[in-house]
């Protein structure tokens, strides 16, 4: 279950995906296969090899992209979604979810 977020942030992801942009959307999230895990980022791209040349170039597997035309995605949670989240310079994500704190 996701929230925490705009109808207008979701369409603003949604419409970078779409233009074949790298997007970035973080937000609150329950899932009981994830117990402690409160956020995930959903980083997409309808570019798929652009997505994968993204996963690969943080040493993510490409296998674990989310393939859902027309938003094709790759969960970000934990640690790496921290490391990355400030790599990107998403400053925003990390201080209005509270995750460098964590």
């Amino acid at each position: 279950m996701a929230f925490g977020i705009t109808r207008e942030q979701l369409n603003e992801w949604k419409e970078t995906v779409l233009r074949g942009e790298i997007a970035y959307l973080t937000h609150y999230w329950l899932d009981p296969r994830f117990p402690g895990v409160r956020t995930v980022t959903k980083v997409g791209c309808s570019d798929l090899a652009r997505l994968i040349e993204w996963c690969v170039s943080y040493s993510l597997n490409p296998r674990y992209i989310h393939n859902r035309p027309p938003f094709p995605h790759f969960d970000l949670m934990g640690s790496k979604q921290v490391e990355i989240l400030r790599s990107e310079r998403l400053w925003s994500h990390l201080e209005r979810f509270k995750l460098l704190e964590e």
